[in-house]
């Protein structure tokens, strides 16, 4: 199984160079916000292992929110992010991104403190640059972007034979139109006509890793319980003494602001977000949102990693990354939809999940003991989110017009098609599908 990596970059922009950097960024997109997939400066079509990926100006639009706490607002220069998520390692995505995009990174990246366009090592320079996220989350893992465009072609294929197929009274049995289908794909596949990649299996050492981390956190976070259960009393009183005096930011974003955001939206079946804020002051809300982000990233990797986030379906990729020293957090996400049904899933079906980590923001809607209140204040909430909202310079997805949805049923098509024996009631799911 080939696993998916996000690769998370950061590099300021000289100030002099910003807006020049904008306007490069813009000739790579056919809308606003959308990449061109075979723009002259990164082609994305020439790669086969990204899912999607976006370069975005990270701009503390809401700096000033820390008075709200009576602090002076820490400075951040303008810092180009750019983010992907991918199949295979990063380190060897990197280099193919080096030896076919080497003009167009300079380009880019010499918009960039402490970044020449002679610069003697770029892959170096591009490594020294990464930051870890930490928590990722993936819809599917282990489904790459090859199978997902495999599996859409023989979908189609699949769809535009069932009417001739259909007409023979047989047929309307499942299991005989299944058969028929089967044969009809192994002789298109047998003329080289379409092609469905068999999925690699998983080093073993992969595996062992994954298994170590799956039990290993559990067992330690029992060893430690005894300590927890300590700690625990004096961090819920101190928690919501914060609770009941943080201020709250309900202010609505600007009339501009939300005009930028609204004119990236809504071109794809699929959207992107980006949320940059300041997480609010004090070393004890710096460690639990870290310490709340390593639960997360535990749950993204071991429990919700086929096709839900809890309950919710619509979201491909998603990252939460610590910047400024534990003093910011960036959030990115790539979700079907429009921008107002994503906000209400989350409201409507995790707002729990939402509270334990962006409670520790300024100007979040107050909550009680974490979970309880914040995200369930539905304006206030879509106020703070909007404000904090960033636009994407540009964004790039493999699979234009995919749901993750549809993804899934793609891959149940696929699946049920070539399986050995189905029952009468997987059968007919499989039929329903079609």
């Amino acid at each position: 199984m080939t696993d998916q990596s996000t690769v998370t970059l950061f590099a300021r922009i000289a100030p002099a160079k910003l807006d020049a950097l904008r306007t490069l960024l813009a000739t790579m997109t056919a809308a606003p916000g959308l990449a061109d997939p075979h723009n002259a400066v990164i082609p994305f079509y020439q790669f086969q292992q990204i899912h999607m990926a976006r370069f975005t100006i990270l701009e503390a639009l809401t700096n000033d929110d820390m008075r709200l706490h009576g602090r002076a607002p820490r400075p951040w220069p303008p810092t180009l992010a750019f983010v992907a998520d991918i199949d295979g390692p990063v380190d060897v995505f990197l280099a193919e991104l080096c030896i076919r995009c080497d003009a167009g990174l300079r380009q880019i990246f010499s918009h960039c403190l402490g970044f020449r366009s002679t610069h003697p090592h770029l892959l170096q320079w591009l490594h020294e640059h990464l930051e870890p996220a930490q928590a990722t989350y993936t819809n599917w893992r282990g489904r790459t972007v090859l199978q997902v465009r495999q599996e859409q072609t023989l979908s189609a294929t699949i769809r535009q034979a069932l009417p001739d197929l259909m007409q023979q009274p047989a047929n309307r049995n499942p299991n005989a139109l299944r058969q028929q289908l089967r044969a009809h794909i192994e002789a298109l596949q047998n003329n080289g006509e379409i092609e469905l990649s068999a999925p690699q299996a998983a080093p073993i050492g992969r595996v062992l890793r994954r298994w170590l981390h799956a039990i290993g956190i559990p067992l330690l976070l029992l060893a430690l319980l005894p300590i927890a259960l300590i700690v625990a009393i004096p961090w819920l009183i101190w928690l919501r003494y914060l609770e009941r005096s943080d201020p709250e930011n309900t202010e609505r974003p600007s009339a501009d602001h939300l005009d930028r955001l609204v004119a990236q939206e809504d071109l794809n079946v699929t959207n992107h977000f980006n949320v940059f804020g300041q997480v609010k002051p004090g070393l004890f809300r710096r460690l639990t949102i870290r310490a709340l982000l390593c639960l997360l990233n535990y749950a993204a990797q071991h429990i919700y990693h086929r096709g839900y986030l809890t309950r919710i379906q619509t979201i491909h990729f998603a990252r939460w990354v610590l910047m400024d020293k534990g003093r910011r957090v960036y959030f990115a996400s790539n979700y079907d939809g429009s921008a107002e049904s994503y906000m209400d899933d989350f409201i409507n079906k995790v707002a729990w999940g939402l509270n334990l980590v962006f409670s520790n923001g300024i100007g979040y809607p107050r909550t009680r003991f974490l979970i309880l209140g914040g995200a369930e204040y539905e304006q206030r909430y879509k106020a703070t989110l909007r404000r904090n909202q960033l636009p994407s310079e540009c964004w790039y997805k493999a699979y234009p017009g995919l749901t993750a949805v549809e993804l899934a049923r793609n891959a149940r098509i696929r699946d049920g098609l070539f399986a050995r024996h189905l029952s009468q009631r997987a059968l007919r799911q499989w039929a329903q599908d079609l």
